[in-house]
Parts: structure tokens; sequence; C-alpha cells
């Protein structure tokens, strides 16, 4: 008897939130995309770090690489999402990291001050990928790079 009362009881327990009943919500859509963008932060760091390495010590290599990003518009489209997307993650993961850090003392934790933080913090995000960009773009000169070969260098000393 007492098995089939235990039976019963799993079969009537309520199922817990999932993504096909649970609404998401902006408070855990921006813990989400806060998450997410310290992940692309880091990969993006990655490849910053390649890239210099590759600049100091095989030059040549990022002038290939650069010749297919730019030779071809599928890879420029995808280049500039990829370096559009990495700025707007730096700006709303610091605006969102001082967002909690409010929130490690103990400020801003009712509803209403959440929603309107959070919305703060995206359109920040957003209107500052939109400045950086801006001036990027408005101070822009063409950069040729000059490659010198170690027989140059060897023959000029």
């Amino acid at each position: 008897m007492e098995q089939q009362d235990t039976q019963t009881l799993h079969k009537n327990r309520p199922l817990s939130p999932h993504l096909s009943i649970y609404k998401l919500q902006l408070t855990s859509a921006l813990s989400i995309l806060h998450r997410i963008t310290g992940a692309y932060l880091y990969v993006g760091l990655v490849v910053l770090a390649w890239a210099i390495f590759t600049l100091v010590y095989f030059p040549y290599i990022l002038e290939d690489i650069s010749d297919c990003i730019y030779n071809y518009a599928i890879t420029r489209i995808i280049f500039k999402f990829m370096v559009l997307s990495w700025t707007f993650s730096l700006f709303y993961h610091q605006l969102n990291g001082i967002r909690h850090l409010f929130w490690d003392v103990g400020k801003g934790f009712d509803l209403k001050t959440t929603y309107i933080t959070g919305r703060i913090v995206v359109i920040l995000a957003i209107l500052l990928t939109i400045a950086c960009w801006a001036l990027v773009c408005m101070y822009q000169t063409p950069v040729e790079m000059i490659i010198i070969e170690d027989n140059i260098i060897a023959d000029s000393q």
C-alpha cells in the first residue's frame, strides 16, 4: 500500500518550469546574455593574443589572412559582425558587471529597479557600441603594412 501511495504522489507532482512553459523574463535573459558575452570576450581575447603573437613572429601569415578576409564579401561581413558583436559584448559585460557590483553591496534588488537598470544597461551598451564604431569610421585611415624580410635587415647592417 505504501508503494502505491508513492507512485500516485510521483505521478501528481508538478513539473518544474522548462523552456516550453517558462516565460523568459528580462532579468533571466540579461543574466544569460552576461554569461554568453563573458565567454565571447574570452574567445575574442584568445584570438587577439594569437593575432598579436602572429604579427610579431609571423607577419606574412596575417597578410594572407587579411587578403582572405577582404577578398570575399562573405568573409568581410562575418569579420565585421564578429568585431561589432565583440565590441557590444565588451560594453554590455562591463556595464552589467557594474550593475552586479551594486547588487553585491545590496542595492537595486527591488523588481522595478532591476528592470530599469537592465534596460539602461542594454541601451547604453548599444549606444556605446554605435559611438565607438562611429569614431573608428570617422578617423579611419588606410594603413599599409610593411613587412621587413630578415635578409633586408641583414643587408642594411
